[in-house]
């Protein structure tokens, strides 16, 4: 058990909440349009999704893990993290990853030939976001992006094709993300400048920052809300997004240039966004 819950640690198994909702938010969108579901088909493309989520994004965070160990242990903020501490070994973090990473390739060849062709695409994705820190300014886009895979995923995996509703969802949820993370960056801006690290605080600064991550938290309700109307959702998705835009901006009212203490409660703030959003959705397509 004890290594179980190390491991666990490792990938913050408990931040899946994150990104699973929009995943399984996007195969019920594509299922609303197809129709003619069954209840046992349904249960089974599901299950599969959660599997393939789950494996995702355990890889990317193992990855990351190991890409940041030796920042990590001179961060003080991330130095009590396993690899720094050594309740891991950096062998056992690669072949956590390499089998997630399997069990992903798994998930997605049940989901079907078109998911298990993007699979490549979606680990590389995910991975590339724990190095580009070391290139880019704009490292907090690219964690946006790798969770803006999710919804699309989901459509995909559900048997949805073309439409717009997984692009706004994909956009909805890289602009929340990438958001949110912003306001994480802050508390690393410091460390970030004095080892040559790259972020969006790192370079702009956290009064900047602050309006940025602002700005893109704007950008996804005004996307969610397009989405209704797209999709037919009609007032109970409304409702749920007016729910998502007053988390936001309690989120938002914790952090200022001047007081950093609330990141991490801001940031918990978030693992309630996605569960509303997806419980608002699914009673609006069963409403309808």
């Amino acid at each position: 058990m004890n290594r179980i819950r190390t491991y666990a640690s490792l990938v913050r198994f408990s931040h899946s909440v994150f990104a699973l909702p929009f995943a399984l938010t996007g195969a019920l969108l594509a299922l609303h349009r197809l129709g003619g579901w069954t209840g046992a088909s349904v249960v089974s493309r599901i299950g599969w999704i959660v599997v393939a989520m789950v494996a995702a994004r355990s890889a990317a965070m193992g990855f990351n893990r190991l890409a940041d160990a030796s920042h990590d242990a001179l961060n003080p903020r991330t130095a009590m993290r396993e690899l720094p501490r050594g309740l891991m070994t950096r062998s056992e973090a690669r072949a956590f990853v390499i089998v997630s990473s399997i069990i992903f390739g798994l998930a997605a060849w049940k989901l079907g030939p078109i998911c298990l062709a993007l699979s490549p695409v979606a680990l590389a994705i995910v991975f590339w976001y724990s190095l580009a820190k070391r290139f880019t300014t704009y490292t907090q886009l690219f964690l946006g992006l790798a969770m803006a895979v999710a919804p699309v995923g989901g459509w995909l995996a559900a048997g949805g094709r073309a439409g717009v509703e997984p692009w706004l969802l994909g956009v909805a949820i890289g602009t929340w993300v990438g958001g949110f993370d912003v306001l994480y960056a802050c508390q690393d801006l410091a460390f970030d400048r004095a080892h040559g690290l790259r972020s969006i605080p790192a370079h702009f600064g956290v009064a900047r920052s602050l309006v940025i991550s602002r700005a893109m938290h704007v950008i996804t309700v005004a996307c969610l809300a397009a989405l209704g109307p797209v999709a037919d959702l009609g007032g109970i998705y409304l409702a749920g997004v007016a729910g998502v835009a007053a988390l936001l901006a309690y989120e938002q009212s914790l952090i200022s240039e001047q007081d950093l203490s609330q990141v991490k409660r801001a940031f918990d703030l978030n693992g309630y966004v996605g569960i509303l959003y997806l419980a608002t959705t699914a009673a609006a397509v069963y409403v309808h």
